[in-house]
């Protein structure tokens, strides 16, 4: 799917779900939380020593983020998520991703709106036929978004977030590329159980 179609698409939820939202304030945030989440993002592939990221390798790619967690007070959330941006080029498959303990606040208790910041671990993966190299190494995340209550215990939330890893060195058949960083923006909806 290209970008303007999904985030035609995207608008269009959006906007249809807070229009059928009731027009109240969100519910108080307690207990267990979870969402999963799809999005499009761009990918600045970088490297050191000199080397470079064939321009192919780089800018749009689909997004996916797994999160759970528990509330610590109304305003405070803290859980784990999953941030993970994949692109095919030919028979070869790029994805990064970071894995990360985050905190989530929300200025106001009883809005929707909130930021969020977390560190963890930073991963690039290269695959091509039954071959699959990585490079791990550590990396954050931070972002925004907005709960969009459509039931007693579901929210719709559209979110931008920005991940970066400095995933290391990655060694195969062909070389080492070394110092590998990626760098993230995306922007997408996710379904939230609260």
């Amino acid at each position: 799917m290209t970008p303007r179609p999904f985030w035609a698409l995207v608008g269009a939820l959006t906007l249809g779900v807070a229009h059928l939202a009731p027009a109240q304030a969100p519910a108080a945030r307690h207990g267990f939380w979870g969402a999963f989440g799809l999005g499009y993002g761009a990918n600045g592939l970088t490297c050191s020593g000199g080397c470079s990221f064939n321009s192919d390798t780089k800018g749009g790619g689909l997004t996916a983020a797994l999160k759970l967690g528990g509330t610590l007070s109304p305003r405070v959330r803290l859980g784990g998520e999953v941030n993970a941006w994949t692109k095919d080029h030919g028979d070869v498959t790029e994805s990064v991703g970071n894995v990360s303990v985050a905190v989530y606040f929300y200025p106001t208790a009883r809005s929707g709106f909130f930021v969020k910041g977390g560190v963890g671990g930073g991963s690039f993966q290269l695959s091509q036929g039954s071959s699959t190299e990585s490079a791990n190494g550590f990396g954050f995340v931070t972002g925004l978004g907005y709960d969009i209550r459509v039931g007693s215990k579901v929210s719709l939330s559209p979110i931008a977030n920005f991940y970066f890893g400095h995933d290391g060195d990655l060694t195969d058949a062909s070389g080492t590329i070394p110092g590998i960083r990626h760098a993230i923006v995306d922007f997408g909806l996710s379904v939230q159980y609260n």
